[in-house]
């Protein structure tokens, strides 16, 4: 029984080297894409704050969309990899040295990318704030200006002489 055992321990073991090789092979292109998320991410937020500034909110509303169309699969990208990272990076077995140092170095330009992102997510947010309160200030302006003219208007307007049509007697 112990032969059977060591037989199939080392099968398993085999099995288990051809699994990681294909895992981190997996891991590799699941990095890849979402380097390639992240990217159009990146992308997609320098134009995002240049039409937030420009106030081409048609514009922003169509970028918003595929933005969110990118969002969606780089949550499924993020899903596939939660696996990985309960694993010890030392432990996985790589087809080359050089697999492991591009994947180690596309992670580190994801990582610089998702800093990147949020710093442009945190000026279009504060853009629009801005743009969001100058167009608050307008319109009350506007307003005062509205009741201002309405009031110069209604003082400027002579009163109707009143017209006695009664009859004495």
């Amino acid at each position: 029984m112990s032969g059977g055992l060591a037989v199939r321990s080392e099968e398993d073991l085999r099995s288990r080297d051809a699994m990681t090789t294909l895992d981190t092979d997996l891991l590799a292109e699941l990095i890849r894409g979402r380097l390639a998320c992240l990217t159009k991410l990146c992308d997609m937020g320098r134009r995002q704050l240049e039409f937030v500034q420009a106030g081409r909110t048609t514009e922003l509303l169509d970028l918003l969309a595929a933005k969110q169309r990118v969002f969606v699969e780089l949550q499924r990208i993020e899903r596939r990899l939660a696996p990985f990272r309960d694993q010890d990076p030392d432990q996985r077995r790589w087809r080359t040295t050089d697999q492991r140092r591009e994947c180690a170095r596309r992670l580190d330009e994801c990582d610089a990318l998702l800093r990147e992102i949020v710093t442009q997510e945190k000026q279009s947010a504060q853009e629009v704030t801005r743009r969001r309160d100058d167009l608050s200030s307008q319109l009350e302006r506007m307003r005062r200006a509205g009741r201002a003219r309405g009031a110069y208007t209604a003082q400027s307007r002579p009163k109707a002489s009143r017209l006695d049509l009664t009859s004495e007697g």
